[in-house]
């Protein structure tokens, strides 16, 4: 797959997370050999929500990333473009209000969230930037986002055995475990061409964010992010 190839419109990239919603947690579970859930409690610290606060998860999926947030005692918006997803996630979460938006125009209001968060998603969004921007207007004044995803190995030689898994053991498994795995193909070529920790920070940046801040999990694997509303 060429690079020009990996580029998707935003229907092709939901009808593909569609088709996977019912395998999607196992599949990434099995994957990232169970270190998946290790990156998610990371993002539950750095999110920090607390009772009476709101939060809005986006790419959420089927509301495993928004539950700890719940659990915390925030009002949580699990949110995602994929219907698919959201359907799957209110079969085993009915209380929660899933709801269906895109990243580039989230359908809330100005200033209405203490936090936003998205994991493993910003990638698949067409216009990150716009995304960005969009995070920054619908956070309240002083409140803050929190992002992770999969970023760039620090270690040079960790970074090409990374690589290889990426896109030579990534396909067999996802084969194995997965209902639709030219899916991670996609995913393994998403994350290869996605920019690297400084670069991902200067968007935060350039879209309006403050106090931007990133922490490597995983030597690079993964990369939380974090800023503030001014």
């Amino acid at each position: 797959m060429t690079r020009a190839s990996m580029h998707k419109q935003p229907h092709e990239v939901a009808a593909m997370f569609d088709g996977v919603a019912a395998k999607y947690d196992l599949t990434n579970d099995v994957l990232s050999l169970g270190m998946d859930r290790v990156w998610r409690r990371a993002v539950a610290g750095a999110v920090a929500a607390r009772p009476g606060e709101r939060v809005l998860d986006l790419a959420a999926g089927t509301g495993t990333s928004s539950q700890p947030f719940a659990a915390a005692g925030a009002f949580t918006v699990p949110c995602d473009f994929s219907i698919g997803m959201l359907r799957e996630g209110k079969k085993r979460l009915p209380w929660m209000p899933f709801t269906a938006g895109d990243a580039t125009r989230l359908p809330f209001r100005d200033d209405t969230f203490d936090a936003v968060t998205i994991s493993f998603g910003l990638r698949n969004v067409q216009d990150t930037d716009a995304a960005l921007r969009e995070m920054l207007r619908v956070t309240r004044p002083g409140g803050r986002l929190v992002i992770c995803e999969f970023s760039h190995p620090t270690w040079a030689p960790f970074r090409t055995v990374y690589t290889e898994y990426l896109m030579r053991a990534l396909p067999p498994v996802a084969e194995a475990v997965s209902s639709n795995p030219s899916a991670y193909v996609y995913l393994a070529e998403s994350i290869r061409a996605w920019p690297d920790q400084p670069a991902l920070a200067r968007r935060l940046q350039q879209a309006g964010w403050s106090r931007v801040a990133w922490r490597d999990l995983t030597g690079g694997i993964v990369a939380m992010h974090r800023g503030r509303k001014a």
